[in-house]
């Protein structure tokens, strides 16, 4: 792994657990092994630069996640069985770290091109889900808000989840989110 990989995973890390606001050059040099030469080299425009692109690569990750869980069964099973993801990451950091789109979206006064691309993640992520939708016979307007529906339910039990130190926001929104879809696709959730 190259040294503008390096940094660009280290700044993931470092903004699901502090924030943009949280993660300095000094810990990114530290947490990557990297040279704060290299940052230069890598990232003319500095720590912006630095996190708006590792956003855009933590989006473009979570991306191909969300098509890759929505592509077999229906999508009332898949948004069933999303929590057990996220589950894992929180339980793992001990609910330390978060969502990274979350975190570049909130640090807006440090990098405002990061939120921009948080921004356009929410939206691609919506546009996964609506297209979903679609396929599953769900009118266009109603597959639209039911998609952004979901992405900000899930991604606030995830907040919720982190402050309260318990999966049961994150798992309660599941179950809420898939009786929702299921009473607009006509398919009910398989779960296991």
């Amino acid at each position: 792994m190259g040294a503008k990989d390096k940094l660009i995973d280290s700044a993931i890390d470092l903004m699901r657990r502090y924030g943009i606001a949280g993660t300095g050059i000094a810990q990114l040099l530290d947490h990557s092994g990297i040279s704060r030469r290299s940052v230069y080299l890598n990232f003319p425009g500095g720590k912006s630069e630095l996190v708006a692109e590792a956003t855009r690569a933590a989006g473009e990750a979570s991306s191909a996640l969300i098509r890759t869980l929505t592509a077999g069964a229906d999508l009332a099973s898949c948004i069933a069985a999303y929590p057990a993801m996220w589950r894992e990451a929180m339980v793992a950091s001990d609910y330390s770290a978060g969502c990274p789109i979350v975190a570049a979206a909130l640090g807006r006064a440090e990098s405002p091109e990061a939120a921009d691309v948080a921004g356009e993640t929410f939206t691609e992520w919506e546009d996964i889900l609506a297209t979903r939708l679609l396929a599953e016979d769900v009118a266009p307007e109603t597959a639209r808000s039911l998609a952004t529906t979901i992405v900000a339910a899930v991604e606030g039990a995830v907040v919720m989840s982190l402050a309260t130190r318990s999966t049961g926001p994150l798992e309660r929104t599941g179950e809420q989110l898939a009786e929702l879809v299921s009473q607009y696709t006509g398919k009910s959730a398989v779960t296991s």
